[in-house]
């Protein structure tokens, strides 16, 4: 098959989103022509990222977005036209412009956009289309509004979550095929969308490039890895840090706790300021700080879709501590793969159990290790996919065999 596949982001194997995406886009070049259109924030990333997406796909285009400057007006302009902004600011006329040259040259047998928010775009009548839901992004909506505090977000994660759900679950229905990452994504959206085909093709991790390397473990250091832009994240940090860290450090006095991940936020830089915290920001390669770390931590209260924080841990045989939302989606056991707690003084505990346990820690990290192997690894993710597209597909069956 001819596939086009149109992403709100530059496909990268280095972070988060972009990790399935390009992972996504290697596992369909195995077998059919691909070609991608993708958003870039800026003309610079779009020329480093394009001789790695060049060699995966056939053709690459890119439009940048606006800038991230005029956000808040997007937001408030959203607000009072009653649409969703999560829609509006993925909603890009060169975007458009783009997509319907490149059908206008080539005969794609289907789009596959990655996230309902991509869906907006318009195809012609015949072409199929593929959603891959990363998240439910209004679940993820109205999770934050449940949680949050603070007056003016919680009113905002509420009202957007209201304004997207309809719309989110819309561009679903008028899916060919819809992609989740767990299962239990999958029973949120069949509720809402009967009739809809969605197949399960979970997160993966590269288990080549994250490798189990013990050797140069700082004992009592912990780690959270994770995009700081992102609230749940720093929501879980900033708890963590009030709730948690204090009776760790006083239980284990040399305890030191990294907070690795790109773009953290004024709040969560001024975690530095607490006894053996360290706040990195962006890091080109995360493996090190994993790899001198005892273990890893997903204490998140907020989240969708699965974690791969969690994945890349068991992947270098860390020992995990999570909260049943951190791991939630994925198929590990508590107390066989990683410890899972959901309050604060049972997290702590936790972590300070596992600080002075290496052999615990070791336990379950090979277990973590060999769940990744057989369950996680991308060229099972990859087949997976391939096998949604081959029982859904009209030109599947007769193409994937």
């Amino acid at each position: 098959m001819k596939l086009l596949v149109l992403t709100p982001s530059l496909p990268t194997p280095t972070w988060g989103a972009g990790t399935r995406n390009y992972h996504i886009l290697k596992a369909l070049a195995r077998r059919h022509t691909v070609s991608l259109l993708s958003l870039a924030d800026d003309e610079k990333s779009a020329l480093t990222h394009a001789p790695l997406l060049q060699g995966v796909v056939q053709t690459f285009k890119y439009v940048v977005r606006p800038s991230l400057a005029r956000k808040r007006f997007v937001q408030i302009s959203s607000i009072l036209r009653l649409k969703p902004y999560f829609l509006d600011c993925n909603i890009v006329l060169e975007m458009q412009e783009a997509l319907d040259a490149l059908l206008a040259q080539e005969r794609y047998d289907a789009v596959l956009f990655e996230s309902a928010l991509m869906a907006c775009y318009r195809t012609p009548i015949g072409v199929e289309r593929i959603v891959d839901q990363h998240n439910i992004e209004y679940d993820l909506l109205l999770r934050i509004f449940q949680k949050e505090k603070q007056f003016a977000r919680k009113w905002y994660n509420w009202w957007e979550g209201r304004l997207l759900k309809p719309a989110e679950l819309a561009l679903c229905a008028q899916a060919d095929l819809v992609l989740v990452t767990s299962e239990r994504d999958r029973d949120v959206l069949q509720r809402a969308c009967a009739q809809s085909r969605i197949e399960v093709v979970p997160n993966g991790v590269d288990t080549e490039f994250f490798q189990a390397n013990l050797s140069t473990e700082i004992p009592g250091q912990i780690i959270f890895t994770g995009a700081m832009n992102y609230y749940p994240n720093i929501e879980a940090v900033l708890t963590f840090a009030r709730l948690c860290w204090p009776h760790i450090k006083a239980e284990v006095p040399s305890a030191k706790w990294l907070i690795v991940g790109r773009e953290p936020p004024p709040e969560v830089r001024a975690l530095a300021s607490l006894p053996d915290v360290v706040v990195t920001g962006t890091v080109s390669d995360v493996r090190p700080y994993l790899t001198s770390s005892t273990i890893a931590l997903a204490p998140l209260h907020i989240g969708g879709g699965t974690r791969l924080k969690i994945l890349e841990a068991l992947a270098m045989g860390k020992a995990v501590v999570s909260t049943s939302i951190g791991c939630e989606g994925l198929a590990v056991q508590a107390d066989t793969h990683l410890l899972i707690a959901d309050q604060p003084e049972s997290l702590a505990s936790s972590v300070v159990t596992l600080l002075n346990d290496p052999e615990a820690r070791a336990t379950l990290g090979n277990a973590g290790r060999l769940l990744v192997e057989e369950k996680y690894g991308w060229d099972y993710c990859g087949a997976q996919l391939l096998r949604a597209l081959e029982m859904h597909l009209p030109e599947g069956e007769a193409i994937c065999r």
